[in-house]
């Protein structure tokens, strides 16, 4: 009998299948003068999404990387502590997050701003004035902390101990050895599931339209609506967004690749 096939050599066939029907699709959204319409309309909450994306993606690596240090601390209030805000948080539907943020969390800051503020002679200012765009960024911030930090600390849990206790010896400090010595060595595990997650978040970044944010989810539901062509925008809306995550998932496998490559040299 022969030996299985590698499936390292399979030909990407599906990529060539998402391209050809990516192209078919294009050209027709191209061709057709309704279908271009709504495709001139969406562009502009694809720099909403971005947006919204990017920046709730950067809050909360930097969130999720300090839990997962938390996690490790040698204090067992702020172990605790970190270990309770990611259950609590993991254990919340997003959606509900993000109504919980945008409609209890923000009036309370704006409240405690106030009250700060009568003491620092500011002038009060309304709920209003705090953007739903930045609710929602605090809200996804929140949420996906939670996932990231549980990212991190597996991947910083995967380094060698016998690699600590090396960087010990030479007289590296904590900041030295997390710096120069776990985190390189961390990331090649840990970028895998982190890019699964950004890919994730382009996705979930739709649920800011339950809140008005002009993102590309929100203009779909507004062009249908004006237009009752539910079927050509929702086609365009749902091709806008398997364009991006697409295209991100095959960017981040050749990232992958590339450091593969280069940790084996």
């Amino acid at each position: 009998m022969a030996a299985p096939r590698d499936k390292k050599e399979d030909f990407p066939w599906w990529l060539v299948v998402v391209g050809l029907t990516g192209l078919y699709l294009g050209g027709r959204v191209v061709a057709d003068d309704l279908y271009l319409q709504i495709l001139t309309t969406l562009s502009r909450g694809v720099q909403v999404t971005i947006f919204v994306t990017v920046v709730s993606f950067f809050l909360a690596s930097t969130l999720g990387l300090l839990l997962a240090l938390g996690a490790g601390s040698k204090w067992i209030v702020v172990r605790q502590t970190c270990r309770f805000y990611v259950e609590v948080v993991r254990g919340v539907p997003i959606i509900v997050l993000l109504l919980y943020v945008a409609f209890v969390m923000a009036p309370a800051l704006v409240d405690l701003r106030n009250w700060a503020g009568s003491y620092l002679g500011l002038e009060p200012i309304r709920t209003r004035s705090f953007s739903l765009l930045w609710r929602a960024i605090i809200a996804l911030m929140i949420a996906y902390s939670a996932f990231i930090s549980e990212v991190f600390r597996a991947g910083l849990q995967a380094v060698d101990e016998g690699q600590v206790e090396a960087a010990k010896a030479l007289g590296l400090n904590g900041w030295q050895r997390f710096r120069l010595v776990v985190f390189p060595q961390a990331f090649r595990t840990i970028l895998p599931p982190l890019g699964n997650d950004f890919v994730a978040l382009v996705k979930d970044s739709s649920l800011v339209s339950v809140l008005g944010v002009l993102d590309v989810t929100q203009l779909g539901k507004v062009t249908a609506a004006s237009n009752f062509r539910y079927f050509e925008t929702y086609n365009v809306v749902a091709l806008v967004y398997l364009s991006m995550t697409i295209g991100l998932s095959l960017a981040l496998r050749r990232l992958e690749k590339r450091m593969n490559q280069k940790f084996e040299r």
